[in-house]
């Protein structure tokens, strides 16, 4: 079978630089593996490779849909699954590349069988959570889905608020709908993940990253798509780390000191749920980054040495 590449880690670790090198060692295309970055209009906060880069590389699954639009793990799945079969139909390799673990875990363990969305259990979810706030949400989805519960941050609203969905939709825990409809994929994966040796550094990383991306226009990006699209604070666009937080602070409810704080405290826990997702995973092979950062050089020949 033919064979692709993936390139996992999580978010600020150096995942693009990395793959910028391999794509000068082999003949590949990118394959946006993040779940941000197929919203248009959406370039900086999500740290979106630029049209210079794209240009170079190419690049594939970015600026699929508008902000105010839903884009679903299954609905990734099958883009990218066309996606790499074009890519290799022109005799060149689909490397994966990103931070979103769910997209990994359906790109290879295939489809779940779940419900579609239902707007008024997530209304009545919401209201729940405006009342009684989402840990409580979450001692609730513990008491019924103990296995999703324990992987899902306290805080982490849009998680919580799916697998209460899907319990009160089907009276089965998601975690017992995983991975009912798998699918064998078309080539073979050979994935690697980048994990840091100091995640003091890479917490430094992250709270660099955001400053930069304030000082890039962050805000004004997300008063433009406020402008643009009828967005709402609840859209899965909108939750994203560092959005959410801007729109809190357009909104007047938090300061611009806690518009960092807070933003850096998302991206933190962000980055501690991609990492608890890649200890649960197997047949990827792990890469430690030093403090110093990638030497995305060195790694790039190493994985390309591999491959080959």
């Amino acid at each position: 079978m033919p064979r692709a590449l993936v390139l996992l880690g999580p978010t600020a670790i150096g995942k693009s630089s990395l793959a910028a090198d391999l794509a000068a060692r082999l003949p590949v295309e990118i394959v946006s593996m993040d779940s941000a970055q197929v919203y248009r209009g959406m370039d900086i906060g999500t740290a979106k490779p630029s049209r210079e880069e794209r240009a170079r590389v190419p690049h594939h699954l970015i600026d699929v849909v508008d902000p105010d639009q839903a884009y679903s793990s299954g609905r990734w799945r099958s883009d990218a699954i066309c996606a790499a079969a074009d890519i290799l139909g022109r005799k060149r390799v689909p490397l994966f590349v990103g931070g979103t673990m769910l997209y990994y875990r359906a790109l290879v363990g295939g489809l779940d069988a779940l419900p579609p969305a239902n707007a008024e259990i997530r209304e009545n979810i919401d209201e729940q959570a405006a009342l009684r706030g989402w840990p409580a949400l979450h001692a609730e989805l513990a008491q019924v889905d103990p296995r999703s519960a324990q992987r899902i941050a306290p805080n982490d609203s849009q998680r919580i608020q799916r697998a209460l969905e899907v319990w009160r939709l089907t009276g089965k825990p998601l975690s017992a709908l995983h991975g009912a409809a798998k699918s064998e994929l078309p080539f073979r994966v050979k994935a690697f993940a980048l994990v840091p040796r100091d995640r003091a550094e890479l917490h430094r990383r992250i709270a660099a990253r955001f400053a930069g991306m304030l000082q890039a226009g962050l805000i004004d990006e997300v008063k433009t798509l406020r402008r643009k699209y009828r967005l709402t604070p609840a859209m899965p666009s909108m939750r994203a780390a560092g959005y959410r937080q801007v729109w809190q602070y357009l909104e007047r409810e938090i300061d611009a000191a806690a518009l960092t704080e807070h933003a850096v405290a998302a991206t933190r826990q962000l980055a501690k749920r991609q990492l608890t997702w890649l200890r649960g995973f197997e047949d990827v092979e792990n890469i430690g980054v030093s403090p110093t950062g990638v030497d995305s050089e060195a790694l790039a020949s190493r994985i390309a040495h591999s491959f080959l």
